[in-house]
């Protein structure tokens, strides 16, 4: 039976030919498979998008066909399986997929590759349903989930090549160091797109105040305190203002943390005019299928997702990646950008929207990393990650152009609250110094575009976001950034603004 299904491997692969980058990295696995011991752990990193599928399938064709012995595949999800089993298929790889229908294996002498969910395979070694005494490599896909740990056990003898585009662990208490002996790094993403292979990103980034966010048990910001924020009129505005910029009348997915947030979009691109749809993992087979195929067909679809579409969906044509939430995870933020990588014939380029301060806190998405560092050191890694505060301080309010026209009569409108506290400081001046020049200027602003006093008054609201910004700014100079002192000083400013203008009118 292994002859005959050897033969119908060599006989029925189709003419597929590798990249030169994809054959150099098979060749460094394969000197591995043949030179390291039968239960060597390798771990093999390549970005969304590069063609780790088309790769390990191939592995699997060619181990298969050098030593008569079985291979198993394990994925996280039923749509990695099965299109995995189709390219496996492609490369003339006979094989089964294991999912929860399969109760048992009376025919597993037929096939000499598996492809297999992570928890029904578990099920099915623990009810000894299928015998693994034959299966030499085993291949994780998406392997940075810790999911996978579980089945090492079964396959103490075998070799164990975890592929990903990210080899840090979902678990920052189980790094992928104390998994896998070795890391093959492939190109990189400016590698990559220097080559051709990938688009490159144009990426555009909003300044968000994330202090409002909390950070989960898995170490990511909890779905709660994400749809507070995102589900919030002023987050939904300048979402559509960031689409109306940068995306409109271009495919366009919008990645959200919560599915009440994705709603919450959908109604505010609805009520805008624009025809947009929602997908979620609530959505049934059929579902889903209808929504991706409109989203597919229609060149300015809108379509607002969670989570779903982070692994296992592949859709060329998208021209637009909005990240409508924040997150510390690198692999979802390289996962999310990543659906929007693939090229086209006149796709050279894709936008990448992000408001949730991501690209500071990771970096580019096509800049380099040193995938061997983090690695090796996880903890180094995770630990000097931009924090929220520290980005939150880089921030520079631009005042936006329609409310710069309502002040057109002023010619200066900039205010350097620090370098204006260093210059108090300096002077043995009191540091509320500061702020009282602040409302100088903003009520002479205010003063010098109004009739009246109460036109002024008026006007004085629309310096709203100015405020907070100088206020903040203030904040940290004198070292209290607490939310209840900045929401006082920011009322006090207010109160002093007013009675500034009324004085100056009198005057």
């Amino acid at each position: 039976m292994v002859e005959n299904t050897k033969d119908k491997i060599e006989k029925s692969n189709t003419e597929k030919e590798l990249y030169g980058y994809q054959q150099e990295d098979l060749n460094k696995i394969f000197s591995y498979l043949d030179e390291a011991p039968d239960n060597f752990n390798l771990l093999y990193q390549l970005p969304t998008g590069g063609g780790k599928t088309v790769i390990f399938s191939e592995i699997v064709r060619r181990y298969i066909n050098q030593t008569d012995k079985k291979v198993v595949i394990l994925t996280h999800r039923i749509e990695l399986c099965k299109q995995t089993s189709k390219m496996l298929k492609g490369f003339g790889v006979k094989n089964k997929i294991i999912n929860s229908k399969v109760k048992e294996l009376p025919d597993q002498d037929d096939y000499q590759c598996f492809v297999a969910m992570v928890e029904t395979l578990n099920n099915r070694l623990n009810d000894d349903k299928l015998e693994v005494a034959d299966v030499g490599l085993v291949i994780i896909d998406e392997a940075h989930y810790n999911s996978f740990t579980k089945l090492f056990k079964y396959f103490e003898d075998s070799f164990i090549l975890g592929v990903t585009a990210t080899p840090l662990s979902s678990n920052i208490k189980l790094p992928m160091k104390d998994n896998y002996q070795e890391l093959i790094v492939g190109n990189s993403i400016p590698s990559l797109i220097q080559q051709g292979f990938l688009a490159r990103a144009k990426t555009y980034s909003y300044d968000v105040g994330l202090t409002s966010l909390q950070v989960g048990i898995n170490g990511d910001y909890t779905v709660k305190s994400s749809e507070d924020l995102y589900t919030n009129m002023s987050m939904q505005n300048k979402l559509v203002q960031a689409y109306e910029e940068h995306c409109k009348g271009k495919k366009t997915l919008i990645f959200n943390n919560g599915i009440n947030t994705s709603w919450y979009v959908y109604q505010t691109f609805k009520d805008a005019g624009y025809e947009i749809k929602h997908l979620d993992n609530t959505h049934s087979k059929k579902e889903r299928k209808e929504i991706l195929k409109w989203f597919k067909n229609k060149p300015d679809a809108i379509l607002t997702s969670v989570s779903i579409l982070t692994t296992g969906f592949d859709e060329p044509t998208v021209e637009n990646i909005i990240l409508n939430r924040a997150t510390k995870s690198l692999t979802l933020y390289y996962q999310m950008i990543g659906r929007g990588s693939r090229k086209l014939p006149g796709k050279d380029t894709f936008n990448v929207i992000d408001l949730g301060n991501n690209a500071a806190r990771f970096g580019l998405w096509d800049a380099p990393v040193d995938w061997q560092l983090i690695f090796k050191n996880p903890d180094y890694f995770l630990e000097n990650i931009t924090g929220d505060e520290e980005i939150e301080r880089e921030f520079k309010y631009k005042m936006p152009a329609e409310i710069r026209e309502m002040f057109k009569n002023s010619e200066d409108i900039e205010f350097d609250i620090k370098a204006a506290y260093e210059k108090a400081v300096n002077n043995g001046e009191k540091s509320k110094k500061v702020l009282e020049a602040s409302i100088e200027q903003h009520a002479k602003m205010c003063i010098e575009n109004s009739e009246d006093v109460f036109d002024a008054r008026i006007l004085a609201r629309e310096l709203a976001d100015d405020i907070r910004d100088r206020v903040k700014r203030y904040s940290y100079c004198i070292i209290n950034n607490t939310k209840n002192y900045r929401d006082w000083l920011y009322e006090d400013y207010n109160r002093k603004l007013r009675s500034r203008i009324n004085e100056l009118f009198i005057d």
